[in-house]
């Protein structure tokens, strides 16, 4: 949550448009006029120094002084400025922006106008007038695995800008082989056309030759053998054998930069001190490679609402793709789908892989991949889903801070997974928890229990007794009783959500509505993590820390943190409800 200031504290907008060599500052008063003006230093010692002079003098003006600063983050050119402004002494909120959102934000207010000062002015307006939270400050150990995965993901666009350059001479060189083989970078491959680089050359060697070569096995030797006999190859000669070696040592050398990133890719995630991020490693399928280029791109959990922006941020999801033919000249049928090319390439890449591992190893996803095997879907959109699968799960164990248990979903009795990988939250699941009259042990994490079950207090002494259906429930303190049924016939969940000022951000229609959960504090209007029935009365969060579930009462004690009897009594007194008092009943000893 932003920080909330007093009226006596000066606000100050710091605004500052990054670049290479330097970067331009503009500080706004609450008013929105200039605190002073504006400040163009470079990216060095010096030029840190003088905004810290600024700021210092800006900050002796006013006995309290709080600066909002707006960053506008292009690329890393922003890294050593943050760190430096944490370092600052005085109270301070501190956010990052993504270029594109601070340049809609700017078109919007100075659409007639780009430069340095007008990007910056635009985000100090930003910083005083919209008070943005605070951007959680990235350890040094983050920043190191962030500049690892950047630049692995760098050498892996290299290596398929080389597969597809080689593949794009083998078309003219020896065009049969693609159809022989799919995978350009196996060892296998650049060992054959080192030694015999176009089909002419391999057409002339014996047999036996390329059997030799190790992992091409003597069928394919036969078939591409052949293949190359009846080649309808245009390019031949000594040049082009000498471009064909050329394009598989740029591609052998590439590849081995590769390993090398990887390596200090595993050695950068295992000093990362995140503990939480580290336990999606516990996934089966998810091995330590594919976590840190998960950790290091995902940065933190908190910036995802929910699983489903998690996937769609990583673009896990189909597109149609029914245009053009395959490599065997046969026209792709109308509705033809694949999954989409959006998201981070790396990250793809490694969860794909993780999907084929965790079809063998993951007892959610492998039950999934026959299910969707069953249904007639094709092998590549079945693991498509097992990938959207792996990172609901990821949202899950990152979330709760737990490794990962199979057994989970069937210890705490959580709604099935469907096809998709999604909770199927139905009215029937929330009836069945209300029915329960209290929580499952493993929900939530170990925090007060309300609920309509038998519990002590040391300061009340309570007794709570819940019948099955939930219509007979007593709750005594000393000598009086209250009945919980009775008092909760009077009051409807809407009434109680429109009080704490949560309808209005439910969506959906009828009984069933979804939104940000009211018990653990959800900051964004889109999260749906807190599932009500406005007919049954009854509400169930499933963000995994949370894990919030119960009727009207119960929602209301867990919010005031209240018991039951203290928390009746304040709903009573709030909305004026009837309290039916009774006698408490006898127990057995």
């Amino acid at each position: 949550m932003p920080p909330v200031t007093s009226k006596t504290t000066c606000a100050i907008g710091v605004g500052v448009d990054t670049a290479r060599y330097g970067h331009h500052a503009t500080f706004l008063q609450e008013d929105r006029q200039m605190a002073t003006k504006p400040l163009e230093f470079l990216e060095s010692h010096s030029g840190y120094e003088s905004l810290r002079d600024v700021l210092g003098k800006l900050a002796k003006k006013q006995t309290d002084v709080h600066f909002h600063i707006r960053v506008d983050a292009a690329g890393q050119y922003a890294t050593n400025l943050l760190a430096f402004l944490h370092r600052l002494p005085w109270p301070k909120t501190i956010s990052v922006g993504d270029p594109v959102r601070n340049k809609q934000y700017c078109q919007v207010h100075f659409p007639k106008r780009k430069a340095d000062a007008v990007e910056s002015h635009a985000c100090a307006r930003f910083a005083i007038v919209e008070r943005p939270d605070s951007s959680s400050a990235v350890t040094p150990e983050m920043l190191a695995l962030r500049e690892v995965t950047s630049r692995l993901e760098f050498q892996v666009k290299q290596s398929t800008r080389e597969v597809n350059r080689l593949h794009n001479l083998l078309g003219r060189v020896f065009p049969e082989l693609a159809t022989l083989q799919n995978d350009f970078k196996a060892g296998w491959v650049l060992r054959l056309l080192d030694k015999y680089p176009t089909a002419q050359r391999i057409a002339k060697v014996q047999l036996r030759s390329l059997i030799a070569i190790p992992y091409l096995g003597e069928e394919k030797a036969r078939l591409i053998h052949q293949a190359a006999k009846e080649s309808v190859a245009a390019e031949q000669g000594v040049v082009v054998e000498e471009l064909v070696r050329q394009s598989v040592r740029g591609l052998s050398q590439s590849l081995a930069a590769e390993k090398q990133l990887e390596t200090l890719l595993l050695k950068a995630f295992g000093v990362l001190g995140d503990e939480r991020a580290k336990q999606i490693a516990t996934i089966p399928g998810i091995g330590q490679r594919t976590a840190a280029a998960l950790v290091a791109k995902i940065l933190s959990i908190d910036r995802f609402p929910t699983a489903d922006h998690l996937t769609s941020y990583f673009g896990v999801f189909p597109e149609e793709s029914s245009s053009g033919v395959d490599k065997f000249g046969r026209p792709r049928p109308q509705g033809t789908m694949r999954m989409s090319r959006k998201g981070n390439d790396l990250v793809r890449k490694y969860l794909w892989m993780a999907s084929f591992v965790a079809i063998r190893c993951n007892p959610q996803v492998k039950t999934l991949y026959a299910r969707l095997r069953a249904r007639g879907r094709r092998g590549d959109v079945a693991l498509g889903h097992c990938m959207r699968k792996l990172l609901h799960q990821v949202f899950g164990i990152w979330t709760s801070g737990r490794p990962y248990d199979p057994d989970y979903h069937k210890a705490d009795n959580r709604a099935p997974f469907d096809a998709a990988g999604e909770s199927d939250v139905t009215e029937k699941s929330i009836h069945e928890q209300e029915e329960a009259a209290g929580r499952k042990a493993g929900i939530s994490p170990p925090r007060k229990a309300v609920t309509a079950t038998t519990s002590t207090v040391a300061s009340v002494k309570e007794t709570v007794k819940t019948t099955r259906n939930g219509t007979s429930g007593v709750a005594t303190n000393g000598g009086g009783s209250i009945d919980f049924a009775y008092l909760r016939s009077q009051i409807s969940m809407e009434q109680v959500l429109r009080q704490l000022g949560y309808f209005g951000r439910l969506r959906g229609n009828g009984n069933q509505r979804r939104g940000p959960c009211p018990v653990h504090g959800a900051r964004r209007d889109r999260g749906r993590s807190f599932s009500v029935h406005l007919g049954k009365n009854v509400f169930q969060c499933f963000h995994p820390p949370c894990g919030a579930v119960g009727n009207v009462l119960d929602l209301w004690c867990t919010i005031h943190q209240l018991t039951s009897y203290e928390g009746a009594i304040h709903l009573a007194n709030t909305f004026g409800l009837k309290l039916r008092l009774g006698q408490p009943e006898k127990r057995n000893p």
